[in-house]
């Protein structure tokens, strides 16, 4: 997943830094954070590609489901004509 987050370490460091937290811990847990955000949230690309891929996997679904009862149906009459 292509990410276009943008999450300002700086600014959240700074303003954790401003109400006390001390500075090392300020940048390893906007450092962090920021990690936390590119690899886990989706983006609106990344929401759009899932749904068009699952379009995709729908259609291919009902395509399948078609031919099996397409089948079914061919079978059940050549039965009914060989009985």
């Amino acid at each position: 997943m292509a990410h276009a987050l943008t999450f300002d370490t700086l600014a959240y460091a700074k303003k954790l830094i401003a109400v006390g937290v001390p500075v090392q811990q300020a940048e390893v847990q906007a450092e962090t954070f920021a990690e936390i955000i590119d690899e886990n949230l989706a983006t609106k690309q990344d929401i759009i590609d899932l749904k068009r891929n699952m379009k995709e996997i729908e259609q291919r679904i009902i395509i399948k489901l078609g031919a099996m009862i397409t089948a079914s149906i061919a079978i059940t009459v050549t039965l009914v004509k060989l009985l």
